[in-house]
């Protein structure tokens, strides 16, 4: 939400270099997507999930969501689970918190002419400890892409996005997960008891990047990238242990 595909650019070379295949994809509304979209809820999120993996004839695959993402993701293994082989959850909003007037109020922050540059501005934020090289050229294109007809809309259409429905399917997951999540993620009264509570939720398991904030795999994506092998190379082997058995 309010990022691009691009925002994997770090992590997705050490995965294909590990020998992975990588498809990334941007939320409704977003990116090089349609501007214009019926439904921008995680539901209708988890569906182009699922479309695209059996468009591409890519499954079972290891979902790696971010975010609101991460929601569509648990969506998506339940919904289609023969899809789904397992789960990275990074900073994952699987629930409403409840503050609807919070909801409100970004979503009257962001609307206006203004509503890019006070995104663009709330974004850098969500990088508490490092930025990129490139975090400059990077957020000049997103602000780009932002300023385009209807991606704010469906921005503020995703703000207010009920998750309710990664929430009522947590305990239906069965799939491996990890849950990474940063340290000094703000999107999150304590980010560890909110990493724990969801890989709980989903008999998964969870990693805390300290000092990272809500986009640990572009903050530090070196040491994110290791959690990350390390568990696409569990999936394998207890694949292969399936395998032979």
């Amino acid at each position: 939400m309010g990022d691009l595909r691009g925002e994997y650019r770090f992590l997705a070379p050490q995965i294909i270099s590990a020998g992975y295949r990588i498809i990334s994809m941007d939320v409704r509304g977003h990116g090089d997507t349609s501007i214009t979209w019926p439904d921008y809820s995680i539901g209708g999120i988890g569906e182009d999930l699922v479309a695209l993996i059996r468009m591409l004839d890519a499954g079972p695959a290891v979902i790696i969501g971010t975010s609101m993402a991460a929601g569509a993701a648990v969506w998506a293994a339940v919904e289609a689970p023969e899809l789904v082989s397992g789960m990275v959850l990074i900073s994952p909003f699987v629930h409403d918190g409840g503050n609807w007037l919070l909801d409100l109020f970004l979503s009257l922050l962001f609307s206006g002419p203004w509503g890019p540059a006070m995104w663009l501005r709330y974004y850098s934020s969500l990088y508490p400890t490092r930025k990129s090289d490139d975090f400059r050229q990077y957020s000049a294109t997103l602000r780009a892409n932002l300023k385009e007809r209807g991606r704010m809309k469906a921005l503020r259409h995703m703000v207010r996005a009920s998750k309710a429905a990664s929430q009522e399917r947590l305990p239906r997951v069965n799939t491996p997960v990890l849950v990474i999540m940063g340290s000094k993620d703000r999107d999150f009264k304590n980010p560890e008891t909110e990493a724990k509570w969801v890989a709980n939720s989903v008999h998964g398991e969870y990693k805390i990047l300290k000092e990272a904030g809500h986009y640990p795999h572009a903050e530090m994506p070196e040491e994110t990238g290791m959690l990350v092998l390390s568990f696409l190379q569990k999936i394998r082997e207890t694949k292969d242990g399936n395998n032979r058995a």
